[in-house]
Order: structure tokens, then sequence, then C-alpha cells
């Protein structure tokens, strides 16, 4: 039996219009009812998944989210931190004087200041609306060394971020967790912080074995919770790295894949 269910948000979740339809709202409600602790696995920052949360009434006592591509974990309601691995000062530096060679524009999540960017661009422009948070603008410089960085993007044109990727060098690839979750969104983390990690902690503290994990995602920064779980899913959407490395290929974000999977192995529809 099933006992936790971790859900990617965007080109998962969510369908292409930010909306969840109600036969997947339905599906969840229906598997919590039957004891599964269903949980939200994103990249986004907490502000980004609210109103998601309160839409799927997923504020109790018993409701947790991974935030941050799984470097935050924590209770919904309460805000207690389940678990925690981020960056710092130091590594925004780092990585700001290598978006700077490479041409690419950069932000960052401080854990005191929220979104922050030397520069503001089209794509911080994007994950602020997406999110519904302030961007602010500041010089890098000015971040003390040991400032709590959750994660450090380089967003650009993918045109641009492709070929920049390419020649990231490779002691990068050492020092961090690198996904693109978008063509246009590149991502850094702690090099022990991914989406796999975040519901590896989730599952340990609940209890739950690793067999006892579905985890459902679309893109690059899915792929570790997709190798991660028992039975791993990717949407019909999904990267073809993401689809090699799952169990089980349902629809599409816009085909109500989640529903249709949670009714398959969770509620035996």
């Amino acid at each position: 039996m099933y006992k936790l269910v971790a859900i990617d948000m965007d080109g998962t979740l969510l369908k292409e219009d930010k909306t969840v339809s109600e036969r997947t709202k339905n599906a969840i409600q229906s598997a919590r009812e039957n004891g599964v602790t269903v949980v939200l696995a994103t990249g986004r920052p907490i502000e980004g998944v609210s109103r998601y949360l309160e839409e799927l009434n997923m504020y109790s006592e018993h409701d947790y989210v991974l935030s941050y591509n799984g470097a935050l974990v924590q209770k919904t309601l309460s805000k207690e931190v389940i678990g925690k691995i981020a960056l710092s000062g130091s590594d925004l530096h780092y990585l700001k004087k290598l978006s700077d060679d490479l041409k690419v524009n950069i932000h960052a999540f401080s854990e005191t200041k929220g979104l922050i960017t030397p520069k503001n661009s089209k794509y911080t422009e994007v994950e602020a609306n997406i999110n519904d948070i302030k961007i602010h603008e500041m010089n890098f410089d000015s971040i003390p060394e040991d400032e709590v960085v959750i994660k450090i993007m380089m967003i650009d044109e993918p045109e641009v971020l492709g070929p920049a990727m390419e020649k990231l060098p490779k002691e990068v690839f050492e020092k961090y967790t690198v996904v693109r979750s978008t063509p246009y969104f590149l991502e850094f983390l702690n090099k022990e912080a991914n989406k796999g990690i975040g519901v590896e902690m989730l599952a340990k503290h609940l209890g739950i074995k690793q067999e006892e994990v579905i985890t459902f995602g679309d893109a690059g920064n899915d792929l570790h919770m997709i190798e991660y779980a028992g039975l791993g899913i990717a949407m019909a959407n999904a990267f073809e790295e993401v689809k090699e490395a799952a169990n089980y290929i349902t629809d599409s974000n816009e085909n109500d894949g989640v529903a249709k999977a949670i009714e398959k192995f969770i509620l035996d529809i």
C-alpha cells in the first residue's frame, strides 16, 4: 500500500493555465481520506504554493510541503521545519561571477530578503508573477558570506541558457545540485539538496518506507524524486530523461494525468 504521494506542480499537477482540475482535486482528496499523505513538491518558494495549498485543503497539522526543490521541507500550518539544506552568500558570489562570465541573468532566494537580483530581467519577472512575490534589486556584493540562501538561479532565454549550461565548469556540478526546471530556469542547490532528498526526509520523518512512496513529475528537477520513489510516475509531457527513469508514464497535465494514476494505483478505480 502506498502511504506518501509527492506531486510536482508546474507541468504536473497544474494545467497550462495554472489551475487544478476538479478530477485531480477529487482524486487527491479521496487518497487523503484513505490515509495517504499527499504533498506538493515544487521548485517554488512557499509563497508560490500557498493558494494551491488552500485550494486543496492542505493546511492541517498533518500537512507538509516541499519547496525550493526539496531544500526546505516544513509543515504547512505551523511552518515547523522538518529539513533544510541551504546555500550561503559565498555560493551566491561564486555563481554571480560565473553568470557574468557566461553573460546570463541571475537571481536568488535569500532566507531573509526573499527574491533578490542584481538586475531585473524578463524571467525574474516571470518568477515573481508565478509566485506573487516582490523583486528586490540589490548589489550581490552587499550580501554577507554567511547569508542563508535557499537557491540560486541562472535565468535567460533558452537559446542563451542552453549554451551557457554546456560551458559551466565541471567543478560546478561537483559543488552543487544543478537542475533545469524549465527551458529558461537553471537552478543551483546545495549538493545535498534535491526533491528526492526532500521526499526521503519527509518519508523518514513519517516512518514511511521508500517502496510506499509515489512521486509525480515532468522536468529535470523532478528526476531525483522519480528515481527515489517506490513508484516514480512521469507525465506524458515529461522530459525524455524523466520518462526513462520512471516506473510508469501517465497522461499529460492537460488530461488529468495525476488523477488517473492516483485512481489506478491508490483508489483502484
